[in-house]
Parts: structure tokens; sequence; C-alpha cells
């Protein structure tokens, strides 16, 4: 059982979640050869307080 996670900055819709998950799930199943229903998918959205890169924190971003 492929189990994915996911990590991502928030603000995404939950319909863009719903077309990410399903494009995945087949990428992984087919790839995988396993079931579609075998892929699990964990989805962590974190502040831009908390992400940074190049040291600057997203959230001070201009």
């Amino acid at each position: 059982m492929p189990i994915i996670q996911v990590e991502m900055l928030k603000g995404r819709t939950v319909e863009q979640k719903k077309a990410m998950v399903e494009k995945v799930t087949e990428a992984v199943a087919e790839t995988a050869n396993c079931p579609r229903d075998a892929v699990k998918i964990i989805i962590r959205e974190m502040e831009y307080e908390n992400f940074a890169q190049g040291g600057v924190l997203k959230c001070d971003e201009k």
C-alpha cells in the first residue's frame, strides 16, 4: 500500500486538492501496479511563516 505525503503552503482550494489527489493516485497506481484504493495520500499544509527559501521566510517575501 503506497502512502504519499504532500507538503505544501496553505491556499489551495478543495477543488484543487481533489484534482491533485486524483492525478497522483492515478500515477502511483499505474507505476506501482496496485489498485487505486490501495493508494493513500496525506496532505500537510503549512503556514507561510513556517517555510523559508534562501534564508527568507515566505511570509516576509514582497
